[in-house]
């Protein structure tokens, strides 16, 4: 598959994942680097309309960007496997937790980090510390709410 199709096979596995969890999705009309928008706005539970916009990558890669915390509240989606239907699997961080991460992985002390961000492909380690942000219908909802809680 080229990338272009993998890259709209792994936005449809996103929206189905959010629209199972009842999480509403918009897609935005230009590419500005904002994939999705995942929102929640009529919820008995809410008192606010709650957007958090989503930077998906569709290749099994781990890619992180110092453009991107100005949005405190983007998530980085990683869908990972989508060749094979028993490696599928979501991650969904924000840029604190993915920053963490690639900290960890020591990719910020690289120069391509230096230059603006870091691109990986998956170690053993990287997998291990990505397991407590694999993402499922029942765990959308739970990912968007602690967003909107922790951004003031």
């Amino acid at each position: 598959m080229d990338s272009q199709t993998i890259e709209i096979i792994g936005r449809n596995r996103v929206v189905n994942e959010l629209l199972e969890a009842g999480i509403e999705v918009a897609l935005p009309l230009r590419d500005r680097g904002i994939d999705l928008i995942a929102y929640l706005d009529l919820d008995e539970d809410l008192d606010e309309f709650v957007a958090v916009p989503i930077q998906m990558k569709a290749s099994t890669r781990f890619a992180i960007y110092k453009k991107y915390a100005k949005f405190p509240s983007l998530l980085y989606v990683y869908v990972w496997g989508l060749n094979n239907d028993q490696d599928e699997v979501t991650y969904a961080l924000t840029h604190e937790e993915a920053f963490l991460i690639a900290e960890e992985m020591g990719y910020t002390k690289t120069a391509s980090w230096e230059s603006g961000g870091y691109t990986a492909t998956p170690s053993r380690r990287l997998v291990e510390l990505l397991q407590p942000h694999v993402m499922s219908p029942e765990t959308w909802r739970e990912k968007i709410l602690s967003i909107m809680y922790s951004v003031d």
